[in-house]
C-alpha cells in the first residue's frame, strides 16, 4: 500500500515514518485545499508586467519628446497590468462566496482601456500619424478584454432573501475574511511550516460556517459572534504568538497555541453542525405545518 514520505527531513519534522505513530492525530484536520481552484491571477497576467519594458529601455535611446512618450506609455501599461490582477484577484474572492456584492470598481474593464490607451501612446511615439496607434489602441483593447473577460457587474445573491441581508452577509463575511488573512500573515512570521498548515486547516473550518451562513442569511444572528469576537481572538493570538514565537522557539507556546486552535475548530465545527440542524429543524416544521393546511382544506390525497 502506498504510505505518505515522512521522516527526520519532512515538513513535519518527526523521526518516524507518515502513519507510523498515531494513526488519528490529523484526522479531524481539514484540508486546506478542499474547493480550491487554480488562481486566476497567475503566470499569465503576470506577464503584462513584462510585456512593456523594451519601452523602458527604448526610452532611454530616444529624443526627448520619445522618451516622454515611451515612458508614459510604460508607466500606462504597468497601471493596466496591476489593475487586472486586482481586478482577478477581486473575481476570485467574489467565485468563492455565494453571496457577495460585485466589485465597486471594475478593475479589468479599466484595465482593458488602459491597455489601449498605453499602446497608443507607445505607437505615438514613433511618428506614423494616427492610423497605427488607433489601430494599436483598439486591438490591445479588445484583446485584452477577451483574454481577461469583464469584471463581475452584479451582486451575488439568494433568491427571496432580500438585499439588506445579504449585504449584512457580505459585510460580516468580508470582516470574518480580513481577520483570516491576518492571520496568515501573522504566522508567517514564526517561521514554522506545521503551524502554518495547522492554521490553514482551522481556516478551512471556519469558512465551511462563511458558506453556511451564506446559503442562509438568517443563520448569521446565530453565527455573528463566532465570525466577530471569536476570529478576532484568534487573530490577536496569532499576532501575539508568533512575535514571542518568533524571538524564543518556546516549545510550550507552541503547543498551548495548537491547542487553542483544536479548540477553535471544534467549536467552529460544533457551531457549524448546529446551525445545520437548527435549519432541518426548521424545514421541518415548515412541511409540516403546509401538511396540516393542505389537510384542513381537503385537499390530501387521503
Amino acid at each position: 500500500m502506498a504510505e505518505r514520505f515522512g521522516g527526520k527531513y519532512s515538513p513535519t519534522g518527526s523521526g518516524e515514518p507518515a502513519g507510523a505513530g498515531n494513526s488519528t492525530g490529523d484526522a479531524s484536520h481539514k484540508n486546506p485545499f478542499d474547493g480550491k481552484r487554480r488562481t486566476l491571477a497567475g503566470g499569465r497576467v503576470n506577464l503584462l508586467f513584462f510585456a512593456p519594458l523594451p519601452l523602458a529601455v527604448l526610452a532611454f535611446w530616444s529624443g526627448p519628446v520619445e522618451l516622454a512618450l515611451r515612458l508614459a506609455a510604460f508607466g500606462i501599461l504597468i497601471l493596466a497590468a496591476w489593475l487586472t490582477k486586482q481586478g482577478l484577484l477581486a473575481e476570485e474572492a467574489f467565485i468563492s462566496r455565494k453571496v457577495a456584492r460585485r466589485p465597486a470598481f471594475p478593475r479589468k474593464i479599466f484595465g482593458s482601456f488602459l491597455t489601449g490607451a498605453g499602446l497608443f501612446v507607445a505607437g505615438f511615439a514613433q511618428d506614423q500619424g494616427l492610423l497605427a496607434p488607433i489601430i494599436f489602441a483598439v486591438l490591445g483593447t479588445v484583446l485584452h478584454f477577451l483574454a481577461f473577460g469583464p469584471d463581475p457587474l452584479k451582486s451575488k445573491g439568494l433568491e427571496g432573501v432580500d438585499s439588506f441581508q445579504t449585504d449584512r452577509v457580505a459585510r460580516a463575511v468580508d470582516e470574518a475574511e480580513n481577520h483570516l488573512r491576518a492571520m496568515s500573515d501573522a504566522i508567517l512570521r514564526a517561521r514554522d511550516k506545521a503551524l502554518e498548515r495547522r492554521v490553514e486547516s482551522f481556516q478551512a473550518t471556519a469558512r465551511e460556517m462563511f458558506r453556511t451562513v451564506e446559503n442562509d442569511p438568517r443563520d448569521l444572528t446565530r453565527a455573528r459572534k463566532y465570525l466577530g469576537v471569536y476570529l478576532l481572538g484568534a487573530r490577536d493570538a496569532t499576532v501575539k504568538f508568533a512575535d514571542f514565537y518568533s524571538q524564543t522557539r518556546d516549545a510550550a507556546a507552541k503547543k498551548d497555541y495548537e491547542a487553542l486552535l483544536s479548540d477553535l475548530e471544534g467549536n467552529f465545527t460544533a457551531k457549524t453542525r448546529q446551525i445545520l440542524l437548527d435549519d432541518r429543524s426548521d424545514l421541518d416544521v415548515e412541511i409540516e405545518v403546509l401538511r396540516e393546511r393542505l389537510q384542513r382544506e381537503g385537499l390530501s390525497p387521503e
